[in-house]
């Protein structure tokens, strides 16, 4: 029943507080709460707007993974931004450049991401574990770095098209195939990539000797060291895991709609994973839900200025869910201990009375 409680008393909190916070900042702004909400929702059954929710959810998902797999070791890993856009770049060219049987062709480029997101991430890894620099600061230098050399690998193995310069187009055997909807779209093939990621996530966490250590090694280093985990293994292996996902990000765009990369690419995906992850306490299936409604919000601030509410009420709607999931999970965590410190000392209670008594 506890258990329970404290799963799902947060959340409610969370949404109550995040719903009167911005119903606050909407009337200030002289918008009706109530009209904006089910204009918000009314748009999602409106042309493609519910396929292209789901499609930005798949990214968000995957980079929301990558930075769950730092936070399980207490690893802040500021650099997905980067990871996944110069693994998108890396794996675009790769893919223009080679001619492969269909299926073989697509394989060889998820791999090629995941290995550049893994390789990008790693320089962090070591300097953190060799040399004890601070992944937030590494990462952080990494992701200008990135910007630099996307741009150096564009120009020199990109091409002009029009006013945009990107890498080769990207032949038929690359592509993956997506879903197609009719009128509602096409969902990314790809998205079942951040499907299979979510399992793998599951597995790793809950059913293997590794995830258990990276959980134990985020909950008491000291203690996983007394056990016998090696925390260099541990931190290396978490951080380019958490790197070769955030280098999948940017692949269900590239293979299934762009099939080419430009200085244009989307930005941000990165940043909206810590927040997406942070929202799902870093379970698979809370980040899922995280990422559908990060996806969903994104999508609403066209309809909201579309109906004259200003459009940064998203942004201010979504920094407002995060900040409420963190200090609701947090005012619960204080009185579960609260309470579980009192059922101790009732249970003590007869027992120091009584040794009172014998003395």
């Amino acid at each position: 029943m506890n258990t329970w409680r404290a799963r799902l008393l947060p959340p409610a909190l969370a949404i109550v507080f995040s719903a009167v916070l911005c119903s606050a900042v909407l009337l200030i702004s002289g918008a009706d709460p109530i009209a904006t909400l089910l204009e918000m929702v009314a748009q999602v059954g409106r042309g493609t707007t519910a396929v292209d929710i789901v499609n930005t959810a798949g990214a968000y998902y995957l980079v929301a993974i990558a930075a769950a797999i730092g936070f399980q070791m207490n690893l802040l890993n500021i650099g997905i931004e980067g990871q996944y856009r110069l693994a998108a770049c890396v794996a675009a060219i790769v893919a223009g450049a080679v001619s492969l049987p269909f299926g073989l062709h697509a394989a060889l480029v998820v791999v090629v991401g995941a290995v550049t997101g893994a390789a990008w991430c790693g320089i962090a890894a070591l300097l953190k574990v060799y040399r004890g620099v601070s992944e937030v600061i590494s990462t952080i230098m990494l992701n200008t770095l990135s910007i630099g050399l996307i741009a150096f690998l564009v120009r020199v193995f990109g091409e002009m098209r029009g006013n945009s310069q990107g890498t080769a187009i990207i032949p038929a055997s690359g592509r993956v195939p997506g879903l197609p909807l009719g009128g509602a779209g096409t969902v990314f093939g790809l998205v079942a990539l951040a499907v299979l990621v979510g399992v793998g996530y599951a597995l790793l966490m809950d059913r293997t000797r590794y995830g258990f250590e990276l959980r134990a090694s985020g909950l008491s280093p000291t203690a996983a060291r007394a056990g016998g985990v090696n925390s260099r293994r541990m931190i290396l292996t978490a951080m380019l895991l958490s790197g070769a996902i955030a280098g999948l990000a940017g692949l269900p765009e590239i293979l299934g709609r762009d099939h080419t990369f430009t200085i244009n690419f989307p930005t941000g995906y990165g940043f909206a994973g810590l927040a997406i992850a942070l929202l799902g306490r870093n379970h698979p299936l809370g980040v899922a839900f995280g990422a559908l409604l990060w996806s969903f919000l994104d999508k609403s601030s066209l309809t909201l200025d579309n109906i004259g509410v200003p459009k940064e009420i998203v942004t201010i709607l979504q920094g407002t869910i995060v900040l409420s999931v963190v200090v609701a999970y947090e005012l619960v965590r204080r009185r579960e201990l609260a309470a579980e410190q009192r059922r101790v000392g009732e249970a003590l209670e007869p027992v120091a009375a009584s040794g009172g008594e014998r003395a």
